[in-house]
């Protein structure tokens, strides 16, 4: 049963919703980590709270949340806008260097505020759309992938205690990642390419499965990865789709290790 876990010397925020998610085993990869006291809130109130007044006492900030986009709208997915108290508070927050872990699906966050994916490193394009002053069709996605990841940076703390490589068994993303802005972290042995993924504009029209008359270019293997974002140091780790992940000992020891090292690099 989750308890509130006072004295931990870590306490971290875990921001969620805005895409499906099973929370119990989700939360329960983090209710399981030795000094460190993760506290689930949803959107849209983890906006509200993401800012240097709303997260005071937090050391680091873990966003699996997909915000920014109206799946019930008739022209779906409709993108919403950040109001401009949010966006002013975020920013401050990034100035003052909170550490932030970015898993899965938060990369398509925010979609009508393009500065977003340039603090995370990247966009998951549920449309066709300008990006980085170029049009991008919409990005692909495919379940239960079986691939292998390695280590891009084998030195770094956030692969600390991990095998070199490791099979994971997840969903990935043929989506755009700015290699130039992000130091890489994980890259995939699979194969990036359009024959390989479903495109998401097709899927959200009831079109699962299908990417016919879909034209997109070979992506990325770019799995995870590191930058700065503003004065914060940022990890994106591109696993994280359900229960089987979750539950997945590499994959924990991996989110343990980017917690500790986002919020170790903050205090800096």
């Amino acid at each position: 049963m989750p308890v509130v876990r006072y004295g931990q010397p870590l306490n971290v925020m875990v921001a969620a919703k805005g895409h499906p998610y099973q929370r119990d085993p989700f939360m329960a990869m983090f209710d399981d980590l030795p000094g460190v006291a993760c506290t689930l809130v949803e959107q849209p109130l983890a906006a509200r709270l993401m800012n240097p007044d709303g997260m005071k006492g937090f050391d680091a900030l873990v966003l699996y949340d997909m915000p920014g986009l109206d799946f019930g709208a008739a022209d779906r997915p409709a993108y919403v806008e950040p109001d401009e108290a949010f966006k002013a508070g975020f920013l401050a927050l990034l100035d003052r260097g909170i550490g932030v872990v970015a898993l899965h699906h938060a990369i398509a966050g925010w979609p009508a505020w393009p500065e977003y994916a340039e603090l995370l490193g990247g966009r998951f394009l549920y449309k066709p759309g300008p990006l980085l002053g170029s049009l991008r069709p919409d990005s692909g996605y495919r379940h239960d992938v079986v691939h292998t990841v390695e280590f891009a940076d084998p030195g770094h703390p956030v692969v600390s205690g991990l095998p070199q490589s490791f099979a994971l068994t997840d969903e990935l993303y043929l989506f755009e990642v700015f290699e130039d802005l992000v130091t890489p972290l994980l890259r995939s042995g699979h194969a990036f390419t359009r024959d390989g993924f479903y495109s998401a504009s097709q899927a959200v029209a009831g079109r699962m499965f299908s990417n016919e008359g879909w034209a997109h270019a070979d992506g990325s293997n770019l799995v995870g990865w590191t930058k700065r974002a503003r004065n914060s140091p940022l990890v994106y780790l591109q696993p994280g789709d359900g229960p089987s992940t979750y539950a997945d000992p590499n994959y924990r020891r991996l989110i343990e290790n980017a917690i500790r090292w986002a919020a170790a690099e903050a205090r800096a």
